[in-house]
C-alpha cells in the first residue's frame, strides 16, 4: 500500500460512517413523523449525503493530484 492510498483511507471511512448516519437519520423520520413530512425532511439528509459524497470524491482527486496538504494553498 502506498502513500496515497493510506490517505485516502481516513476521507473514505469518514464519508460512510456519516452517510450511514443520514441514512439511520433518515429511518427514524421515516417512521415518526406524518406522510407529508416525510418527503420535506429526507431532502434535508439526502443533500447532505450527496455532499458529503462529492467532498470525497473531491479529496481523493486531490490526493491523486499530489495535493495531500490544502493548507499550503494559503
Amino acid at each position: 500500500m502506498d502513500a496515497h492510498q493510506k490517505k485516502k483511507i481516513a476521507p473514505i471511512v469518514i464519508t460512510v460512517l456519516i452517510v450511514l448516519y443520514y441514512l439511520l437519520y433518515f429511518c427514524l423520520v421515516i417512521s415518526l413523523v406524518p406522510v407529508v413530512l416525510k418527503v420535506v425532511l429526507a431532502v434535508i439528509p439526502a443533500a447532505l449525503g450527496g455532499a458529503m459524497i462529492y467532498v470525497c470524491m473531491e479529496r481523493i482527486k486531490e490526493i491523486d493530484g499530489g495535493e495531500e496538504d490544502d493548507l499550503s494553498k494559503y
